[in-house]
């Protein structure tokens, strides 16, 4: 409990209406709302009052809210509304089995998201200062239709709540509504349920009839006005959904510009409830931030980019990529279009460059994975090249398999590595080769067919075209003819190309078509000798 603020000895929090204006098989309280159920964000703010007790009544769909809370809540308790039979009736359940109770009991509901902890605490203040047996939130709201009606004496103290099909025309004037929140006695609560009736016409034992109760038995009964109406405000339908979801939002993204995050166009920029960012942090335009990120400090993120459950550590970069349950180190780059499944891991100054997809691997420190490439089930090690166009074959169509590539190696271009398979330390694998076996450290794999040039092959077999035309221009020789190279393009044809690489890479060095200079990340070109 914070310094300074009012015991609660109990929270009840309401959530087990059926909730059928969603039109949805999912119950009511489990629509997600800045990444999280309606529930958790109720529940979560009760959490904060540090209340003895904190009970959520819970009943349609209870076995799937049930098995919510006992995931990501498990501290909450339960208690269950077999029958909705109104919200007195559910509040009966709730404290069911808590034994006789003194102090202050909160009652809330599991579709008001907005609602924040210092609002709450503010009430249960307001209502020990006052000494109320009953403590009722309200708002002052545009269009009152639908709400009960505070009905106030000429001190401005409650004189009464009417419901909105009971009003007269005068009383529906009233724009200050019952929010359905309150603040009671325990005592007073206890007896006021024992007292309720069901004459009325839904048959249903309602809590605000408590209210009448206490004040019929001269007990004093207050109200304290929400600061913001909007934290009064319930979901009932879709459309609410999206409504609430657009001002928790914004409050959410204002909340990370105070902290000191730098978020450069808030109406295109989206935070989930428990992601966390560190200051000097930058967010760009059209940028989703979803449940369980953290983004540390000084890193920039955005535009055109969707995190979803990732670590990101300071000073890195996301550019136009989509990240999935992924850790970014610090001073890592990513993007643009980058796609991160669950469990990559990049480690301090790795890179994962433009169109690159990259799955339960680790990416080694300073590592680079510059373009073009799918990386799955890989271990690379630190300052490892990985070349335009090559992947990680690790799916034989039954079982997945592991590559492990060792510090300094470099992979060419358009190489493919069959797992399992594993490069050395300092291993070199020429362009175009497709790698099955594993690479000793400081060596050179070729895995590929000859190369075969066949002299006026365009004469002969596309006369008249324009590419016949062209190397005509030109003043090459085009006439048909033999070279050394055919005998290498009959030796491949015969299938004994890997014989033949084999045969080169044993009596010495390979020509410079496989070890010619380095000329850049994306190259399959290895050093000079």
């Amino acid at each position: 409990m914070p310094p300074g603020s009012t015991a609660i000895t109990a929270v009840v929090v309401l959530a087990a209406g059926a909730g059928t204006r969603m039109k949805s098989t999912l119950p009511k309280v489990l629509h997600p709302i800045a990444g999280r159920p309606l529930l958790w964000h109720a529940l979560t703010t009760a959490q904060q009052l540090d209340p003895e007790h904190l009970i959520a009544v819970i009943g349609h769909g209870r076995d799937a809210v049930g098995a919510y809370l006992g995931d990501a809540l498990p501290t909450v308790r339960t208690a269950i509304q077999h029958q909705q039979l109104g919200t007195g009736h559910a509040v009966a359940c709730g404290l069911d089995g808590l034994g006789r109770l003194t102090g202050t009991v909160l009652v809330t509901y599991g579709d008001v998201p907005l609602l924040r902890a210092e609002t709450l605490q503010a009430l249960a203040a307001e209502h020990e200062f006052a000494g109320n047996a009953v403590t009722v939130l309200t708002a002052h709201v545009a269009d009152p239709t639908g709400y009960g009606r505070i009905v106030r004496d000429a001190d401005g103290a409650l004189a009464a709540i009417v419901e909105h099909k009971d009003a007269t025309a005068d009383v529906r004037a009233i724009t200050e509504i019952n929010s359905g929140v309150y603040a009671f006695d325990a005592e007073v609560l206890a007896d006021g349920l024992t007292r309720l009736t069901t004459a009325n016409t839904q048959g249903e034992r309602y809590l605000t009839d408590v209210v009448g109760i206490a004040r019929g038995d001269g007990r004093r009964v207050g109200a304290l006005v929400a600061d913001d109406a909007a934290e009064t405000e319930g979901v009932n339908d879709r459309v609410q959904l999206a409504e609430l979801t657009r001002v928790l939002n914004a409050r959410l993204v204002r909340a990370a510009q105070l902290s000191g995050v730098t978020v450069l166009d808030p109406a295109t920029t989206w935070i989930h409830a428990d992601v966390r960012i560190e200051p000097d942090a930058v967010i760009h335009r059209n940028t989703s931030l979803e449940a369980g990120t953290t983004i540390g400090a000084g890193a920039v993120i955005g535009p055109d980019t969707t995190l979803i459950s990732c670590t990101i550590g300071a000073g890195a970069t996301v550019l136009r990529s989509h990240a999935q349950q992924a850790v970014i180190g610090p001073d890592a780059t990513v993007g643009p279009f980058s796609f991160l499944r669950p469990g990559t891991e990049l480690a301090a100054g790795a890179k994962v460059g433009a169109y690159v997809e990259v799955k339960n691997s680790r990416i080694g420190p300073d590592a680079k994975v510059p373009h073009l490439s799918y990386v799955g089930d890989t271990t690379m090690g630190a300052h490892v090249n990985f070349g335009a166009g090559s992947i990680t074959a690790n799916y034989d169509g039954q079982r997945k398999f592991r590559t492990v590539i060792g510090d300094g190696s470099f992979v060419g271009t358009n190489t493919t590595l069959i797992a399992p398979v594993t490069l050395g330390p300092g291993a070199y694998t020429a362009a175009g080769s497709t790698v099955t076996d594993d690479v000793p450290a400081g060596a050179l794999a070729v895995g590929r067919g000859r190369q075969a040039v066949k002299p006026g092959w365009v004469a002969a077999r596309k006369p008249g075209s324009a590419m016949d035309a062209a190397a005509r221009l030109s003043g090459a020789a085009v006439e048909p003819g033999a070279t050394e190279h055919e005998s290498g393009w009959a030796h491949e044809a015969s299938g004994s190309a890997r014989e033949a690489d084999a045969a080169e890479l044993e009596s010495g060095p390979v020509s410079d078509r496989d070890t010619g200079p380095d000329q850049g990340e994306h190259t399959g070109k290895a050093a000079p000798a």
